[in-house]
């Protein structure tokens, strides 16, 4: 349990349980805390006063923001599943036969004669639809860029997509005079691949024999820590290579910036290599075209917004500010922030900082099908359930994002 934070006859503790009413108001009075003593840190610089207790205080209390605030909008995400699993008449799964069939196979090994669908010379299987769902609803509940990003199912090997390159010419003319031909729009390509992603959660034959727990909720809980990390590195750093492309290997001189046909995703350098400025993050929100700054949004990581979250505007406005509401989230110049932890940490030469439309900006694919293989023999008495998932990315339209750089040195 972390320390209580106390100011006055105020105590905010940072605590990730309780009530979302208790979370929000101590989210709350930790951020007026945290405002009032990096206000009395900063001026007491400006005297030339450095004061390290008073700067340690200031960190700590930003530590307690951060933890309430990510608290916060976990205790939201929570609640909004849970409505969106309880409404409704319940009915039964909609391949029952195969469910059935699978659930004695996942328990007991056995291998009935309907058990058939997506069988494999391995033994594999594809999981029932009802598992697919809930494996998928769960990667979606906990994968940052799951919640921005475009999503596609496909059911073959990769998906191209057709950009028109805009060259359509046109221009002014009399009555009689006559009309030359024009330029001629071009398409580029862009094939997204998907790679395979493991997981290989183990459980003790009796485990699978109590007959009080539900396979879908077992495995969807083992296979989502493993498959969301491994996507939350890829959607943002990814190299392409058996695995998605990360939207930031398409920015400026990134390993990827020539392969969309409408260039790279454009980037802001900062004057610093460790540090941001006000000035630079408002430059880097105004650089977005207008039309896609209506569905923005930043992504960081969680020591780069507690970094962001000292800065001021011209007016001593902190460009931060914690959720008001569930639902809502915390925002950086009234723009949502997504916290992504595979996004680096600000240093020389690092992208720390995303900005951008990413429903328009970037694609996942999902190869439909969960493919589960048993393996009861390699670890007993623990049975293995080999569990692999086709998913790929890439960048969808590089006018839509921006990327700030730090300066190299």
């Amino acid at each position: 349990m972390k320390p209580a934070l106390t100011r006055g006859i105020v105590a905010v503790r940072a605590d990730a349980s309780g009530d979302p009413k208790t979370i929000f108001a101590n989210l709350q009075k930790a951020f007026e805390e945290f405002k009032s003593e990096n206000n009395d840190r900063i001026a007491a610089l400006a005297k030339g006063q450095e004061d390290v207790v008073k700067a340690e205080k200031v960190d700590r209390i930003n530590a307690a923001v951060g933890d309430l605030q990510s608290a916060f909008e976990a205790q939201a995400t929570e609640i909004a599943a849970l409505k969106l699993g309880g409404g409704g008449t319940k009915t039964g799964p909609v391949d029952a036969e195969y469910t059935d069939a699978f659930r004695a196979h996942f328990r007991k090994g056995e291998v009935q004669a309907n058990l058939n669908k997506g069988a494999d010379a391995e033994g594999g299987y594809l999981a029932p639809v009802e598992w697919d769902r809930t494996i998928t609803d769960k990667l979606i509940e906990v994968s940052p860029m799951r919640q921005i990003a475009m999503v596609q199912p496909i059911s073959g090997s990769g998906f191209s997509k057709l950009f028109n390159n805009r060259e359509t010419a046109s221009g002014w003319v009399g009555e009689t005079a006559a009309r030359p031909e024009t330029g001629t729009p071009t398409f580029g390509r862009m094939t997204y691949t998907p790679g395979e992603i493991y997981a290989n959660p183990a459980a003790t034959q009796q485990l699978l024999d109590d007959s009080e727990i539900s396979l879908e909720t077992w495995l969807a809980n083992e296979v989502e820590a493993e498959f969301s990390y491994q996507e939350g590195v890829a959607f943002v750093a990814g190299d392409g290579v058996n695995k998605p492309a990360g939207f930031l290997t398409y920015a400026v001189g990134a390993a990827n910036a020539a392969a969309h046909p409408w260039g790279a995703i454009p980037t802001a350098v900062a004057a610093s290599g460790t540090a941001v400025t006000s000035d630079e993050l408002i430059d880097l929100v105004y650089s977005l075209p207008g039309q896609a700054s209506q569905n923005a949004r930043f992504t960081m990581n969680r020591n780069t917004i507690a970094t962001v979250r000292k800065l001021k505007d011209g007016q001593g406005n902190y460009l931060w500010q914690p959720s008001f509401q569930a639902g809502q989230p915390q925002t950086v110049l009234a723009y949502p922030v997504t916290e992504m932890a595979a996004m680096p940490d600000i240093s020389l030469n690092a992208m720390p900082i995303g900005f951008g439309d990413f429903r328009r900006g970037y694609l996942i694919v999902d190869r439909m099908g969960i493919r589960v293989l048993r393996d009861p023999f390699s670890n007993k008495p623990y049975v293995h359930f080999y569990t692999t998932k086709r998913v790929g990315g890439g960048l969808l339209n590089p006018e839509v994002l921006r990327v700030l750089k730090m300066a190299a040195a």
